[in-house]
């Protein structure tokens, strides 16, 4: 593939016909600053929440929790769940004045016939059910991107009509790519569940078990030999502009992504430009609106050169995204209210030579602003960011921003910040301004300030 233009026109026609500026049918004209309804109270939809405010959008947030992360910051969250028919049409349209200008999501989980549905009746939905359906059924994922010349690992779908069948195909498959393999469940999986390495079709008994008692179909897919992850950002509107990321690196440990590091150090130019074209056509094939995160494998081609190879789609803000809060000129937040609103998009250049996003993955404190004072007097330059989440092992209470020029030193300082809020004492900490810092001197007055 050839090399990815940030920018396309804007006033380039998306598959699903759509103007730019153009009031949906049966919509009623704005009589007031845009409304941004969001399905899910999580993190995502809480760090929606500043750029809206920035912009002088209203958010109208559905959370699944009075408690949940996103009601703590947003003051119109109503309660319901992502299934809830009735609390999706309360959501859009409380009363006939405050109808939303658009619904969008922070989590796949909505049923898609509703989403048409409201399409037919007028209410925008991006990204819509027929590109959202991707991100919900790997099954359904797989067998568009191979349509549309993605560069996939090698897969198949494991049969459903009973578990001796599924076995089967499944001991062939084996049998074929060398005799490892991943099993995944086509719907439901994230963050490391609903995945397995397998030897042997034995190892997922029960999975195929639970297939015959109708629970989501199974597909394989090769092992891949990958040398690491990345991750391919880009927004895009219905009018058809795109804006792309820098290429970024993602650590992942047990399954879930540990750090972030922007952009992907030694990757090529050849090969960031190759992947931001594959996330493109993605989202152009798929006609996706608001965010997209491709994440992918980089491995050595047949003649040794890397080379990527698409793993798994998010439609919406990406744990891989968050670096461009404090990294970027604009944040995959602001991004995707500018996307779904059919906005201008927004420069997506970096603001520093390396940003490094460290996950707070699970925490042996109380609380976590009690580590606030060490943070920031160890790291004045980390920027925190927490997601008033009740703490549990493992559960991404929050994350932290470093940026500077020396990715080692950066990438020292935000692993060791987010080390101290999960309750550890980091070794060689030391309580001093980064060596990139310029020192500022504090006059006597302004230190009794």
């Amino acid at each position: 593939m050839s090399a990815t233009v940030d920018s396309l026109p804007a006033d380039r026609p998306s598959s699903s016909g759509e103007l730019s500026g153009a009031v949906s049918p049966g919509a009623a004209p704005s009589s007031g600053p845009p409304v941004v309804a969001v399905v899910g109270g999580g993190q995502l939809a809480r760090m929606m929440a500043p750029a809206a405010g920035e912009l002088g959008i209203r958010l109208r947030v559905l959370v699944e929790d009075p408690a949940s992360s996103a009601a703590q910051v947003v003051t119109d969250a109503p309660v319901g769940a992502a299934w809830d028919e009735a609390a999706i049409r309360s959501l859009i349209a409380p009363d006939a004045d405050r109808a939303a200008s658009v619904l969008t999501f922070e989590h796949e989980h909505v049923p898609n016939a509703l989403l048409t549905d409201l399409i037919e009746h007028g209410t925008p939905v991006r990204p819509g059910p027929h590109a959202l359906v991707q991100a919900q059924d790997k099954i359904v994922m797989r067998q568009r991107l191979t349509e549309l010349g993605v560069p996939c690992p090698r897969w198949a779908p494991l049969p459903s009509s009973s578990p001796q069948e599924g076995q089967a195909a499944l001991a062939a498959f084996l049998q074929e790519v060398g005799g490892e393999a991943v099993v995944k469940t086509s719907r439901g999986g994230y963050d490391g569940k609903g995945v397995r390495v397998v030897s042997s079709a034995d190892e997922v008994a029960e999975w195929f078990a639970a297939v015959a008692d109708g629970g989501p179909q199974l597909l394989v897919e090769e092992k891949v030999p990958f040398t690491r992850e990345l991750a391919a950002l880009v927004a895009r509107r219905p009018s058809g502009e795109v804006r792309a990321w820098p290429v970024v690196e993602s650590v992942q440990r047990d399954g879930v992504c540990s750090e972030v590091i922007a952009p992907a150090p030694g990757l090529s130019a050849e090969l960031d430009a190759t992947a931001r074209e594959i996330a493109t056509t993605v989202a152009e094939g798929l006609d996706v609106t608001g965010v997209l995160a491709v994440e992918m494998f980089e491995v050595a081609g047949p003649d040794g050169t890397p080379t990527v190879l698409v793993n798994e789609l998010a439609m919406r803000p990406h744990n891989s995204g968050h670096w461009t809060i404090d990294g970027a000129v604009t944040s995959q937040f602001e991004q995707h209210l500018r996307a779904v609103l059919d906005l201008p998009l927004g420069a997506t250049e970096p603001t520093a030579a390396w940003t490094v996003m460290a996950n707070v993955l699970g925490s042996k404190l109380g609380e976590l602003t009690d580590a606030l004072p060490d943070v920031l007097a160890a790291f004045p330059e980390a920027r925190v960011n927490l997601y008033g989440k009740g703490i549990r092992p493992g559960r991404k209470l929050g994350h932290v921003n470093v940026s500077g020029d020396d990715l080692d030193e950066v990438r020292r300082r935000a692993v060791a910040a987010a080390a101290l809020l999960r309750g550890e004492a980091p070794a060689g900490l030391r309580a001093e301004p980064a060596p990139w810092v310029e020192p500022v001197e504090t006059t006597e007055e302004e230190a009794k300030a």
